[in-house]
Formats: structure tokens, sequence, C-alpha cells
């Protein structure tokens, strides 16, 4: 019974009774009041209490009784009965008195738990063995509390010593992002970040600026896939190996996926393009183990230290064109009016012979081939069948590729006339040589990539290509994965140069997947889908399943499991997407951490009140800057690097 005065234990506080009624008002130390039910609190002792509860407590806290005898005596008397004391008692036989300040005593030995546990009518003695395996667990966490705040103080000291790393594993799998807190920010008096985590561990020297966490944060470990496609099936293949096919990529590329060849069709004059893409689908079908976990990784991963593929590392010597003598391929053939629109699409399996090309090689294969034709020299095969030489075909390798520009230069003003947004902005190459040992140092290079003939010839032939392949599934009626986008509102006069391209960016909307067609306002086309890189993008490899199926009479994916596979594999995509951005930033600090100080060059972009957006054209990076003056767009200012901050990616200029 709750009386006036008496005392209570609220949430293992105590607590003053203060009116009993439908609720019972308690006083809590402080002064604070509040209502609560008759269930929310344990009476300790019916008062009256004449002091205030911090005095209560305090002299509680000062009794001396007799607490390992009362245990001894209790526990004796447990092998001859199982009932228990009350707390009134228990009180009496430690501290030879029933006081408000011996209950609450009392009740606190009950809370600890060492030597009694049970209720406050039935307090029971426990066991012996039971005590030492809690003091022994009690030892052991006072010496770890005392090690850690000897470590917390050599950690605010910058001071760590041998043995210190079990105290930092929080802060690696929080700024690995595999969990959410840490106990050793917490203690620091940190917020508890996965970038200040980082910053904790590099400030520590424990970690280099060579350990990059972006990708587990975004749930992608750096293992390649390990469910093997295998070699591709025996099956009846179209044979190409007469026509010349070119692989060009950046030099630093070792997973070439397409390749191209020209026909010029004798009876006709017309020119007719190939465009050839690896062909993993022929063994990855729908639904199968290895299907399952591309589509659970979406893409491949490109960092600047390495790559993890979305397929097995063992199949790429297999489908990758160019890495064997003859490589299989899916070859989609695209026939163009003289206005250079498409007007037939042919896809089959295929057999192809491809030569690798840098785009700085196929540039100058251009080069030769333009001053050929400046001189008037005869007019060269194209087709890859060449001229006879000392018993071997040598194909005119530059007449060919200036062939295959010219469709490409066809479709590109196409696009143009349509509409099509064309946005070019500055970009780089990062490249990491990551430290063998922890004494060793790591490299960073940035550099420029070049704007290349070659580039521009091999994107406008990969978007031929998935412009084709929509109409023909289309025509087809096959539920396929397409690309669409809207445009926004597009300015009627956009800025030239690379303001412009920031202009017409900011008014691109996110592309659409889907199991329908629609425009693609910012590449100029009526329907698209993307269908030259399977070996390291699922939703080409989910539209490279569907053909395959058409073609070989086999049961194809319905628009509802088309919708599902490209939500899951789009997710991971993006996962991929973000961690490499986030990667490009770390590595870009990094590079620039012993570069505080430096002048750069930046082109002005937009005003954005008092700052403007800029780009280092050098360093492909966008920021913003405060400016005195009067400036305008694309103008270039010199601006310097003030700081650099490793944890979030970022660096921070101001006007030279």
């Amino acid at each position: 019974m709750f009386c006036e005065k008496s005392l209570a234990a609220y949430k293992g506080r105590p607590a003053l009774v203060r009116a009993s009624d439908d609720k019972i008002l308690i006083e809590l130390s402080g002064g604070q009041t509040l209502k609560v039910r008759e269930k929310d609190i344990e009476l300790i002792h019916g008062g009256p209490v004449n002091m205030g509860l911090e005095e209560l407590d305090a002299q509680a806290s000062a009794l001396s009784g007799d607490l390992r005898g009362t245990w001894e005596l209790l526990e004796a008397e447990s092998h001859e009965t199982e009932s228990g004391v009350t707390l009134k008692e228990l009180a009496e036989l430690i501290y030879g008195e029933y006081s408000p300040q011996s209950a609450w005593a009392a009740y606190g030995v009950l809370k600890d738990g060492l030597y009694f546990t049970g209720t406050l009518t039935a307090l029971l003695a426990r066991r012996p063995e039971d005590i030492a395996r809690d003091k022994e667990k009690r030892a052991e966490k006072e010496k770890e509390g005392v090690e850690r705040e000897t470590f917390l103080k050599r950690a605010k000291e910058r001071k760590l010593e041998p043995g210190d790393g079990r105290f930092l594993q929080d802060l690696a799998a929080l700024s690995y992002g595999r969990s959410e807190k840490s106990r050793t920010l917490r203690d620091l008096g940190k917020s508890e970040t996965a970038q200040e985590a980082h910053r904790m561990l590099l400030s520590l020297g424990v970690w280099s600026p060579y350990v990059n966490p972006h990708p587990p944060r975004f749930g992608i470990e750096l293992s390649s896939a390990v469910l093997r496609a295998g070699p591709p099936p025996e099956e009846a293949r179209r044979d190409l190996r007469h026509l010349a096919a070119y692989a060009i990529d950046n030099e630093w590329s070792n997973d070439p996926d397409d390749a191209l060849s020209v026909e010029v069709l004798p009876e006709t004059g017309e020119a007719v393009l190939y465009v050839h893409v690896a062909d993993p689908a022929s063994a990855i079908l729908s639904g199968s183990p290895a299907d399952n976990e591309a589509q659970g990784r979406g893409a491949t991963l490109y960092l600047p230290e390495g790559s993890r593929r979305m397929l097995a590392e063992e199949d790429l010597p297999l489908y990758a064109l160019g890495l064997a003598e003859v490589s299989p391929a899916l070859s989609f053939k695209l026939n163009f009016d003289q206005d250079g629109a498409i007007t037939g699409t042919d896809i089959f399996p295929s057999l192809v012979r491809v030569t690798r090309l840098s785009y700085g090689q196929s540039d100058a294969l251009l080069e030769a081939a333009d001053q050929a034709v400046t001189h008037n020299t005869a007019p060269a095969d194209v087709s890859g069948r060449g001229v006879a030489h000392n018993d071997a075909v040598i194909p005119d390798q530059g007449a060919a590729l200036r062939a295959i520009e010219a469709l490409a230069l066809r479709g590109f003003r196409r696009r143009v006339n349509a509409g099509a947004a064309i946005i070019e902005l500055p970009e780089v190459h990062i490249s990491v040589t990551l430290p063998k040992e922890e004494s060793a140092g790591g490299q960073v290079s940035v550099s420029p990539v070049a704007s290349s003939r070659s580039a521009d010839m091999v994107r406008e032939c990969m978007l031929l290509a998935g412009e084709a392949s929509a109409r023909w599934a289309i025509h087809k009626r096959l539920p396929f994965p397409f690309v669409s986008q809207e445009t926004g509102d597009l300015p009627r006069n956009p800025l030239p140069g690379m303001a412009g391209s920031y202009q017409l960016r900011r008014c691109m909307r996110p592309r659409l997947l889907s199991a329908k067609p629609g425009l693609h306002g910012g590449l100029g086309l009526e329907c698209y889908t993307q269908v030259t890189s399977p070996l390291r993008r699922y939703t080409d490899l989910l539209a490279h399943q569907q053909i395959r199926s058409f073609l070989a009479g086999r049961e194809t994916l319905s628009e509802d499991e088309i919708l599902m596979r490209l939500a899951t594999g789009e997710a991971a995509a993006q996962a991929v997407n973000h961690a490499e951005r986030a990667s490009r930033a770390h590595w870009t600090a990094v590079y620039m951490a012993d570069k505080k100080g430096s002048a750069w060059d930046a082109v002005l972009l937009e005003k954005k009140g008092e700052r403007w957006a800029v780009v280092l054209p050098l360093l492909g990076w966008e920021t913003q800057v405060s400016l005195r003056g009067d400036f305008k767009p694309n103008d270039t200012v010199r601006v310097v690097l003030k700081s650099v901050d490793i944890p979030l990616g970022e660096l921070h200029f101001a006007e030279a």
C-alpha cells in the first residue's frame, strides 16, 4: 500500500510518494513530479521519509553492514528450504535495522545481483559458483574499463601502443559502413559517422590515405564474381572472320566487349556497319546461378586501384573480344539510308577476328587515311578483305575506320537535328598504385582524357546499335529493357563551351529503365536501349538474353519479369555508380593532399549568388569558389588550393 511519504523505486531511482489516487503522484530527485500507475513502481519502505531523496541516497550509500555474512547465512539455509526472505528481512540482516536508508541500500544489493536474486518479497542467495563466475567477469570488465580509459588518453595524445588495435575495430567497422555506431568515437565525444571514423583512423596513423573505404559503404565487397559462365556452347555461328573488326578503347581498358566492322556492298555501294558484341549470354541463361549473381552485382565496379567484375574473372578470356585469335560474338548488322537513318537490322551469333586499338592508335590511322585522300590515293578496300602482299591479306585499316566514322557522323548529325543535348565536360583518368608494404609509398596520378575522333566514333556506333536493337525489339513485339529520358526545360539558346554543357546537364532528368519504349530526349532518339556492354552491365546482359531466346525460339521473359530484373540490377548498378564517384573523389583528395597552395585554372560555369560554379579541367573537378570582380561564363580564372579533406573527399579553393 502506497502512502504519502513512503519510499518507492521508479526505473531504479528513489521516488517519494506524494499522493495516492487512481494514479500515484511521485517526486524524483531534483523535485520532478510524475503521475504513474501502481505497477510502474515498487514499494521499498512505508515511510514516513522525512528527508530529501539526495540525502537519503547518500546516507544509504554510507551504511556499513555484514553483506558477506548475511549471504553465507541465507545460502546455508537455502539447502534446507526453498523460500526466500523479504527486502525488509534482508535490510535487517545486513544493516541491523529496517529504515528507509537501509531498505534503499538493501534494494541496491538486490539490483546489483551478485549475492542475491529474486523479488522484493522472495530474495534468494545465489550459488557460490555463480558468484565466483560473475566476480571474474566483473573483474575483467573493470580491467577492460581501466585499459580503455588509458587507451582514450593515448588516443587524444596520438600515442598508440601495440595492442590498441582491439579498441579501434569499431572505428574500422563504422568507416567501412558495416556498423552504425562506435564506442570509441562516443567516448571521445565525437560524432559517430563514417567520415569521423575515417578521420580518426588517419590521424592515429592506423590507416594510410591509400585505404579506400567507400565501396564497402555502399555494400560492395571487392571480390569478383565466382559463379562461372563457362565456355560458350557449341552452336552454328556466322563466320565473319573475313571482315576486319576493331575493338577500340582507352589504352588502360582490359575487357573489350565491342568491336566494329564495315562492309561496302558491291552491287549498291552501300556501307553496312557491324557492331560485334561479347556474347556471354550464350552461356548465361536467365535465372541461372551466374545470371543471379550478375543481377545482384548490377555492373562491373571500376576503381582507380582496380576493378570488381560483374562476371567471373576466369570467363573474361572466353568472351572479351580480341583476347583470343577468334572470338564468339553477337553481331548487329545495320543498314542505312542516305540520311543515316537505320533501314534494317539483323542480329545473329558470329565468329570474328578482332584487332585491338587504342583511341590514339585509331586516331593516327584516321589521320593517315585523311592524308591519303588529300593526296588522291586510289580508293582502298574498307571491308577488311584487303590486298595481297607477300601471301598475306592486309586490310586498309585507316580506310575502314574512315568509312565507319562517316556512318557515325551521319548518325551524330541526325541526333543533333532531333534535339540531342551534346554535353562535353572535362574528363580525367585516375590511376593508383597501392603500396605493397606499410612503409612503402603508393602513387596516385591524374591525367586529362584528351578528346578523340575515335572515341566520338565508337560512342556514336554504340548509340546506333542501341537504337537499332530497340527498333528491332519493338518490331518483333519482344519484351525488352528500354532506356528513355526526359530533357526537362532546355534553354532556347544555350551558352557555348563548358558553361553550355553545364546548363544542359542541369536540365537532364534521370534516365528511366522500362519494359516499354520511350523517347530518349537527351540522345535525340525515338527509342533506345543498351546492348554493347554485357560483360560489365547487367541491363545489357538481360537484353542479350532476350535476343538470344527469341532467335533460338525459346520462351522469352515477360514484361513483368523484365521489370523485376531491371529493378534488382539497376539498384545494384546505382550502388556501383555511387561507389565509383566517391572513390574518385577520395583518390583526387589523396592526389592533392600534398599540393596545398598550388594554383590551378578554373573555367566558370554558372554564378550562384556570391559564388561561381567552376570546373578545373586538369582535375575534372567541379566545385564552387567565391570570386571578386566582373566575370562571365566560360572565363578562366586562377584559383589556389586552400585545404583538402580526405575523409569527406573535398577540395577547397579560393581565388588566387
